[in-house]
């Protein structure tokens, strides 16, 4: 295959490949096609990294209709078989199983998700200092990465806005609504926190940058590569808004041996159906409802509600509680319908195979 790319050559290992996705490959019989892991998308075109280098790249027809919905199509992080079709522009056959998704509920589709990123092992989850923070925001992301299994790393950007009191202030209330989650505060600026987040980063591991616009993800990226290697912006001074400068996903592979992926800053991060990763951030809430005079105790109004009471007793945060009741309902809210839509569906299903019936005859 020749490439479209001089960048330097990497072998499958460098970008994440290792043996869970060679037995996926070999339980596929995928052994006939070449390898590679896509590294951005946008609007169903896709760049694949392969050891020959960067590839363009689009989809066979049998995998567009063979695919269920969206999810079925490839995503950033994804290993796909692939074969060359012209000069630099590949096929993609198959998606290799996911070992981790990250995803939300799509934002504008009731009872959809959307896939964020594939085949993560940590998250590094970004907070400016200086913009909306918020450790309600933090908490959601946690739920996304818990869900996923997906270790979270929380980072708050542009420390040097604030003296070291007021830092290790902000620090402690995260650490007290949040536990055993590393926190470490950074500052592209003057480089404090870059050394130890530098030292995180493990090899032929894939992290995630997940934030809002404005808090210096693709900034972080350019520090840490030590290039301009991504489009940054300013934050509107009116509006305190960040600007939307990654458009798209993108993967890129350290000098480090680390492989980054960022995101577009995401405005909403919606629940969808992630019951296992509210119980792991919120574990406090989770164990002490087991302790509910109700089974299907709502923590909200019961009598005898052992959520209640540490509540009341300010065991409990009350922020995060709410925090949780807020995720909980917009949770129930995406299953119902979720589960409305596939009625609709099978209740069309039976209608055509009854339009069928009734022409045949």
């Amino acid at each position: 295959m020749k490439s479209n790319s001089n960048k330097n050559q990497y072998t499958l290992e460098d970008f994440g490949y290792n043996e869970y996705f060679e037995r996926c490959r070999s339980k596929q019989k995928l052994d006939l096609l070449n390898v590679g892991r896509v590294i951005s998308e946008h609007k169903e075109r896709y760049i694949v990294k392969t050891q020959s280098g960067d590839f363009e790249a689009e989809i066979v027809g049998n995998l567009i209709y063979s695919s269920q919905s969206r999810a079925d199509f490839p995503a950033v992080g994804d290993w796909v078989g692939v074969t060359e079709y012209d000069e630099g522009k590949l096929l993609i056959h198959s998606v290799f199983p996911r070992k981790t998704i990250l995803e939300r509920s799509a934002v504008g589709k009731f009872g959809e998700k959307q896939i964020i990123a594939t085949n993560i092992d940590f998250a590094f989850i970004v907070q400016s200092i200086d913009r909306d923070f918020s450790i309600n925001r933090i908490e959601r992301y946690l739920t996304i990465c818990n869900n996923s299994k997906v270790k979270p790393i929380i980072i708050i950007s542009k420390v040097d806005l604030v003296d070291d009191e007021e830092l290790a202030e902000i620090k402690k209330s995260i650490e007290e609504r949040i536990k055993g989650v590393p926190v470490i505060g950074i500052s592209n600026e003057t480089q404090i926190g870059l050394d130890e987040l530098k030292n995180t980063i493990e090899k032929y591991k894939t992290y995630c940058l997940l934030g809002s616009s404005g808090v210096g993800k693709s900034t972080l990226i350019n520090t840490i590569m030590g290039e301009a290697l991504m489009e940054t912006g300013n934050i509107g001074e009116i509006t305190n808004r960040g600007k939307h400068v990654t458009s798209h996903r993108e993967l890129i592979v350290l000098d480090s041996g680390g492989i980054l992926i960022d995101n577009p800053g995401m405005r909403e991060v919606g629940i969808a159906d992630m019951q296992d990763g509210l119980k792991l951030s919120f574990e406090v809430i989770d164990q002490l409802s087991r302790n509910c005079r109700f089974k299907d105790c709502t923590h909200m109004h019961e009598k005898h509600c052992a959520v209640l009471d540490a509540v009341q007793n300010n065991e409990i945060n009350k922020e995060s509680y709410e925090n949780y009741l807020k995720m909980q309902r917009e949770k129930d809210h995406f299953e119902s319908t979720e589960q409305e839509k596939r009625r609709k569906g099978k209740d069309f299903a039976k209608m055509v195979k009854k339009v069928k019936k009734i022409k045949k005859k």
